[in-house]
């Protein structure tokens, strides 16, 4: 089932995720759901909070060299935590909460993730490039914040003028 994606200035994205203790039927098929929402949407990833479901659940399906994105690669990551990241890396950033705009957000070029999978198993994962940037987006989703709040202070003045504007052409 495709679930409505909450779009900024929606409140609900600020809301600090909890920890996911069931790993039921209710879950598989919440995660089953956000994959097929997150793929109605041409998305790389999907933060719970997104659909309004504040837990600290995410999924990620990088697209592979030929641009495809399969059910095969789809990692589904729960009670993240990051572990040993290092160096810096600039990426142009959208989100599907934030539809239209992109903007280079600093990031960490790799880390370590330790999460659980939708059985609650334990697991470990050593991402860099796209797939550590991804990840970073979607936990700061689970923290209650969005890509643009990592913006310098002129480029966040920018983006709300644009952002209004751009509301107005809508209606």
């Amino acid at each position: 089932m495709i679930l409505p994606i909450i779009t900024y200035p929606n409140k609900q994205l600020k809301v600090r995720s909890s920890e996911v203790v069931n790993f039921d039927d209710l879950l598989h098929r919440f995660l089953d759901d956000m994959f097929e929402t997150m793929m109605s949407s041409n998305g790389i990833g999907l933060a719970a909070i997104q659909v309004a479901n504040p837990i600290r659940a995410l999924i990620l399906c990088i697209p592979d060299e030929e641009g495809e994105q399969s059910k095969e690669n789809v990692i589904e990551i729960i009670n993240p935590i990051i572990h040993n990241p290092k160096g810096n890396v600039l990426y142009q950033e959208g989100c599907l909460s934030v539809p239209g705009f992109y903007e280079d957000v600093e990031r960490f070029e790799a880390l370590t993730l330790h999460y659980q999978n939708r059985h609650g198993e334990a697991c470990v994962l050593e991402a860099t490039e796209l797939l550590a940037i991804a990840i970073q987006h979607e936990i700061d989703h689970l923290e209650g914040k969005l890509f643009i709040e990592k913006l310098t202070y002129n480029r966040r003045k920018k983006f709300e003028k644009e952002y209004k504007k751009a509301l107005k052409e809508k209606k």
